[in-house]
């Protein structure tokens, strides 16, 4: 594939990694920060508590989360896990590990037929400008393909089930869904701009991969007993 080709890969690649089921934006609730200024959440404005472990968002009967609530990325902690998604002959793998000082790290694989196409680090993460979304592609050889700075994603808004991040310097993807269906299923929707040519919408559905079963030793249990 010559680098042109690679490009324009990467940019579908990168959609199919989240997204979900979009809903308008009438129905979603953003933190006071955001409604006054168009920009996502000060950190500075955060629940206590930070980045670190906190309680579901408050919520109103109808489900959406109160204006006066601001994100943190601990309230995406139910991504962590392992996830498996499919698009169509291609298999998507994502691992989300728990939050950690404020960040949260995963890794994705894209893969076709038993070829790996691409190997994708991201990070969600506390910043002074809200919280942020990153991404950066690498060859299965860790070649990165971005000579530049990774793909940046900052939280517009978001209620109990939808986290909508948007692109404020190009549209590669310009938005970026994360949608809880439930506690075993997400759908990630990306919203792809390119420089010329139609838009485009990748969906992929994820779905929780169970830990395995530890394997008993029969033969220690015995000796156990004996």
């Amino acid at each position: 594939m010559d680098r042109g080709g690679a490009l324009r890969c990467s940019s579908l690649i990168l959609g199919a990694l989240l997204a979900l089921s979009a809903v308008p934006r009438s129905g979603r609730a953003q933190s006071t920060a955001g409604a006054k200024t168009g920009r996502a959440p000060s950190a500075a404005g955060t629940r206590a508590g930070g980045g670190g472990a906190s309680a579901a968002p408050a919520s109103t009967e109808d489900g959406q989360v109160s204006a006066s609530i601001i994100a943190t990325v601990a309230d995406l902690r139910w991504l962590e896990g392992t996830w498996r998604g499919e698009w169509g002959p291609r298999v998507a793998d994502q691992v989300w590990m728990a939050p950690q000082a404020g960040v949260m790290t995963g890794t994705f694989s894209l893969m076709e037929t038993d070829k790996v196409l691409v190997i994708e680090l991201f990070t969600i993460l506390q910043s002074p400008g809200g919280v942020e979304f990153n991404i950066r592609h690498f060859t299965p050889e860790l070649n990165a393909w971005e000579k530049g700075d990774p793909t940046r994603l900052t939280l517009a808004s978001f209620d109990n089930k939808n986290f909508e991040f948007e692109n404020a310097v190009d549209g590669k993807p310009k938005k970026y869904t994360f949608s809880r269906t439930d506690a075993d299923t997400y759908v990630s929707r990306a919203q792809i701009l390119p420089d010329t040519g139609e838009a485009q919408v990748i969906e992929i559905t994820y779905h929780r991969v169970p830990p395995p079963v530890p394997t008993t030793d029969k033969s220690a249990a015995k000796k156990k007993k004996q």
